[in-house]
């Protein structure tokens, strides 16, 4: 097992070159949220914004469009009720923080799994679509899912401790073609050849919203033109140390993923330091 350590991530890090412009940084589309679940898509986007995305779009519900244009007003929005999406013009997406599960977001997955031929992350109510449906032949090749441990055990079986979850995870990292961010204590990234694990992150993160960040943070790198192993191990690498870094102003019981998410500057300076 290979371990992400400063030197290595520092490598991969591109420069944002001054002559550059915002299409240079890609598209990103983030499908999130639902009534009282808008602060998952709001915390999605603001990881999104906050790691460097030229632009940003979140499809959500009509009824709670004012949320996100108040919340984050770089982003723009698609409404979730226009059915008819163009999925061509983004770089990449991300889908399932709080977005919700019935027959609207069923057959938007669906569209998404079929139509999108681009990098995708796959996190929360969007992965318990493809357990509830039988999904995973359709996930495409090099997807990135973001389970905790019991999305996972919902997604391919229970298992009776995280050795074996791992063992799992190899095998079907193997058998998809996929990433798998295995979220816990001491987060893990799983590909068909590799297996990696973060040195960053602390039990702050063990909240509400931490997870939906991640989503956006790694949606964010795909969207950059990373490839989806590396936006992975940028993603969690950073989304631990901006968490580390918030101890030097909370603690552990009482920093949210929002402080984290404002740290995320510190993190790229101390990366590139």
């Amino acid at each position: 097992m290979n371990q992400l350590k400063k030197e290595d991530i520092k490598t991969l890090l591109k420069q944002r070159e001054a002559n550059s412009s915002k299409k240079d940084y890609g598209h990103a589309l983030i499908v999130a949220g639902k009534k009282c679940s808008m602060g998952a898509a709001v915390i999605a986007a603001r990881g999104a914004i906050r790691t460097g995305v030229g632009l940003l779009t979140v499809c959500v519900p009509e009824e709670e469009r004012e949320i996100l244009q108040i919340s984050v007003p770089e982003a723009m929005l698609l409404l979730r009720e226009d059915q008819q999406y163009d999925f061509d013009h983004f770089s990449a997406i991300g889908a399932g923080s709080g977005m919700g599960i019935n027959k609207t977001t069923e057959e938007l997955l669906i569209n998404l799994l079929a139509q999108f031929k681009k990098p995708i992350v796959l996190d929360a109510d969007a992965l318990t679509l493809v357990s509830n449906r039988k999904l995973h032949a359709y996930i495409p090749q090099e997807t990135i899912i973001t389970p905790h441990i019991l999305e996972f055990d919902r997604l391919f079986g229970a298992h009776q401790n995280n050795d074996d979850r791992m063992n799992t995870a190899i095998t079907k990292a193997r058998e998809y073609q996929i990433i798998i961010v295995l979220k816990s204590h001491q987060t893990a990234i799983i590909t068909p050849d590799e297996v990696f694990q973060n040195s960053t992150g602390n039990a702050g993160l063990a909240k509400g919203g931490s997870g939906d960040a991640l989503t956006g943070v790694i949606t964010s790198f795909l969207a950059q033109g990373y490839t989806p192993l590396n936006a992975a191990k940028l993603a969690v690498y950073l989304h631990g140390l901006a968490a580390d870094i918030t101890l030097n102003e909370q603690c552990m019981e009482s920093m949210v993923i929002t402080d984290v998410i404002e740290n995320f500057g510190k993190a790229f300076e101390s990366i590139r330091s």
